[in-house]
């Protein structure tokens, strides 16, 4: 009689097994304010009187020890559980500042990318694009930075170039090969040679000279957009020489794009536009454009768009977006924004410092405003100076009571109810019906 087939347990597989159990980076990870190189760092409001101690050292081997797990995973068999793992490192590297961590596995970790961008499909490679942004974030600029970026650097144009990849892939690689460029290049050849790359993909949504109807919309409307938005934040560090061609060769050509199906490439070409001319205009006092009116009308009509086949939220994002434009190109004006990230402030003057804040927003997602209070890189861009570091006593001064709290939002409650209240009128809002 045959003996009885032993059953195991196979969640953790061998090779040929099944996928892998990856337990992801997770909200509770991310809520650990004590990694190396910010360890005295917090926000404020999350500040608590008499809250248990935490053993700083313990927690911190606890999360380096996961962050290890994942970086092996990236080299297993199965490609959701590298998927998964390359997610998690890139939840923890947008939440966290990893700078001693990331520096000892630098290699390690663009390796992985390399051959997951290399070897992948699809989301896989899209992940991996994904954490080669946030590995150059950590890293900032810099000798290793640049070897990063010599490494994966030609990998990224590839995929970018290559019509047979995914649309997907290569609209995230677009977006890493401008970011990490932007990042870590201080060769003005290696950049000219990026944005080159770039061109020669987001100039493909130009219209042909026969075609007067506008541009339609097409499956690689998607990656024309990461192109040009890429694209754009390079012409941010040009020098102005460079500046001034760049705009010569696009400033007749972008009002094109602004007749396009796709809401996000109008969007994307509008706030392009803005920049070029604020750009155009620090370069030259006196600059004028030929066409002025013609492109003046066109946002104009975009900024009080009332087509009915359009989607009211689209049409209500289209409006404000191109009154800011419009009143960059006629006025030469600019909405300042405030950023509010811990005790500090910062304010979006101008169409350059929107478009570096957006990007690395993108990127960052709800991180952003850490990665503002504790990366000496992204304090760097944006001029914040070295960061704020607070001690107990002093975050204790600053944590406000939930009685005070409850006052506050009690009184901005009413203010808005009565500012709303005056907008009510039907006149008011019947733009908004058509």
């Amino acid at each position: 009689m045959p003996k009885p087939k032993k059953r195991g347990n196979n969640h953790q597989r061998g090779a040929g097994g099944q996928p892998r159990n990856v337990q992801p980076f997770s909200d509770e990870d991310a809520s650990i304010e004590t990694m190396s190189h910010c360890s005295g760092f917090s926000d404020p409001a999350s500040f608590t009187e008499d809250g248990p101690e935490i053993d700083e050292e313990a927690t911190q081997e606890d999360l380096e020890y996961k962050l290890k797990g994942f970086i092996d995973l990236t080299l297993d068999k199965s490609a959701k559980t590298r998927q998964a793992a390359l997610e998690s490192l890139k939840s923890a590297f947008s939440s966290k500042n990893l700078y001693e961590f990331v520096m000892e596995r630098r290699m390690t970790i663009t390796d992985s990318i390399e051959r997951c961008i290399k070897k992948g499909k699809g989301d896989e490679q899209c992940a991996a694009a994904g954490l080669a942004c946030l590995l150059c974030v950590q890293m900032g600029s810099g000798i290793e930075s640049e070897e990063i970026f010599k490494t994966l650097g030609p990998v990224l144009k590839k995929i970018v170039s290559d019509g047979t990849a995914s649309i997907q892939a290569r609209q995230a690689c677009a977006t890493c090969l401008g970011i990490c460029c932007f990042i870590v290049t201080d060769d003005i050849t290696e950049l000219y040679s990026t944005m080159e790359c770039l061109e020669n993909i987001f100039t493909k949504a130009y219209p042909r000279d026969r075609d007067t109807n506008g541009v339609s919309s097409t499956h690689n409307t998607v990656l024309h957009i990461s192109a040009l938005l890429a694209w754009t934040l390079l012409l941010t560090i040009c020098p102005m020489n460079e500046v001034k061609k760049k705009i010569e060769m696009h400033l007749h050509k972008l009002p094109s794009l602004l007749s396009c199906d796709d809401l996000n490439m109008r969007i994307a070409a509008g706030e392009t536009l803005a920049l070029l001319f604020e750009l155009a205009r620090e370069t030259d006092a006196d600059f004028f454009y030929e066409d002025m009116e013609l492109l003046t009308e066109k946002l104009r009509a975009l900024a009080t768009d009332g087509n009915k086949h359009r989607a009211k939220v689209d049409k209500r994002k289209q409006r404000s977006v191109f009154r800011d434009v419009l009143r960059a190109v006629e006025e030469r004006d600019f909405p300042t924004e405030m950023v509010k990230f811990g005790p500090e402030r910062m304010y979006i003057d101008c169409w350059v410092k929107k478009q570096t804040y957006d990007t690395f927003k993108e990127i960052l997602g709800s991180g952003m405003q850490y990665h503002l209070q504790s990366n000496d890189f992204l304090r760097s861009v944006f001029e914040l100076g070295p960061p704020v570091m607070l001690d107990a006593a002093a975050l204790k001064t600053m944590k406000i009571s939930r009685f005070e709290r409850h006052l506050y939002n009690s009184a901005a409650f009413k203010a808005r109810t009565k500012a709303r209240s005056k907008c009510r009128d039907k006149r008011a809002d019947i733009g908004e019906f058509f």
